[in-house]
């Protein structure tokens, strides 16, 4: 269904076509106001030169201003030969402010009233006393219709101003409350991120301590008393599990954080972990990341390719870590075996894990037979 603004355009384009046959049809009908023969001949140009002016105006030829002041000079004209034609001259009351600056549209709706009241009182120009009182009358009245008229324009088109004012303003304002919005899911996230990374951090420190003043520690002993003990074959055993362990002790002390990420970026230790093992793709500007983001995204793929390598015997793994505006994300699929129920040894707890630690999230879908895709996404939060 059209809305009154398209009902209106239609109008304004072959509206004033109508009007024109109804006024030419009127004035060769009612004999009283019939026109003469040569009034006729006088009105055949008129008529033929107010439809060319028309069609211009509908192929969009001609200015707005120049078809509405021509065509209320033939109005005029032609109302002045017959006053059946005020009906096509009512036009200008319509149209005025759609065409004309509002100072103009008041001369233009003023002129339509010359001619709408001419028509009334008789005709165009008076021929009598009588009908030069008419004449005033009616174009009193038509210019007090044209400026109530106007006035309720003027008061619509105000409201319609201050109405698109304000919806204009709501917008604004919700644009900025998005915009709020997202800066604080953002540092939201951040918070979460570094309040997490905080406990992480003091986790570490504290195990590291622990394992370095506890078990290594006593290692290195039972190792510093086995070695002044007689020579014997379990004194060696005992001495090569000791040293064994303490060097697992050691290793766990440093694997507390991932040491690609000591030299490199997260794209060059991708590179490393995959190498031989999947073809690795970067997409969008690679920047430094949080220290935990990093890290759990480089868990995650190591652990994800090592699946795909040790369970799935897949053939062909792809990773994808891709750039974006306001997050991370890591892509991991294989053309492996796939699962429906993944078992324990999958590690693929652990891996959303370390995605929600970060204030991220982890997809996974698999089918048997179809391969496996792993998706983490992470908030973008730069190094700082």
């Amino acid at each position: 269904m059209a809305t009154i603004q398209e009902q209106w355009e239609r109008f304004y384009r072959w509206g004033p076509f109508g009007l024109l046959s109804l006024a030419t049809f009127l004035a060769l009908l009612i004999r009283e106001l019939v026109m003469s023969p040569g009034e006729q001949r006088t009105a055949a140009p008129l008529i033929l030169t107010a439809v060319a002016l028309q069609i211009f105006h509908v192929a969009e030829k001609i200015p707005g201003h120049i078809y509405y002041w021509t065509r209320t000079v033939l109005a005029f004209a032609l109302s002045w030969l017959n006053p059946f034609y005020s009906v096509y001259a009512v036009l200008g009351y319509f149209d005025a402010p759609r065409y004309l600056t509002r100072r103009w549209a008041r001369a233009g709706t003023f002129a339509t009233a010359v001619t709408l009241a001419g028509a009334q009182a008789g005709g165009l120009p008076p021929e009598s006393p009588g009908h030069v009182a008419a004449f005033g009358g009616l174009l009193a009245l038509n210019s007090g219709l044209v400026f109530v008229i106007g006035g309720m324009a003027d008061r619509e088109a105000e409201q319609a101003r201050v109405q698109e004012e304000t919806i204009a303003e709501l917008e604004r304002t919700n644009a900025r409350l998005e915009q709020a919005l997202a800066e604080n899911a953002a540092l939201q996230a951040q918070l979460i991120v570094q309040a997490r990374e905080a406990g992480v951090s003091d986790e570490r420190r504290r195990l590291a301590a622990e394992i370095h003043d506890t078990i290594a520690q006593g290692l290195t002993g039972i190792i510093a008393q086995l070695q002044a003990a007689e020579d014997g074959e379990h004194v060696r055993r005992a001495t090569d599990l000791a040293r064994e362990s303490l060097r697992e002790a050691r290793r766990s002390v440093r694997n507390l954080a991932p040491t690609h990420l000591e030299h490199d970026s997260l794209p060059e230790a991708l590179k490393k972990i995959t190498d031989g093992k999947a073809h690795l793709t970067v997409t969008g500007t690679a920047e430094p990341l949080h220290d935990e983001l990093e890290a759990a995204l480089l868990r995650i793929a190591q652990e994800a390719v090592a699946n795909a390598t040790r369970h799935a015997h897949a053939e062909r793994i792809g990773v994808t870590l891709s750039y974006m505006d306001d997050e991370v994300t890591l892509d991991i699929r294989d053309d492996g075996r796939g699962f429906t129920r993944p078992t324990r040894g999958f590690g693929l707890t652990a891996m959303r894990e370390r995605a929600e630690r970060v204030a991220g999230t982890l997809e996974i879908e698999s089918e048997p037979g179809r391969g496996t895709a792993v998706s983490a996404r992470v908030p973008l939060i730069r190094h700082g």
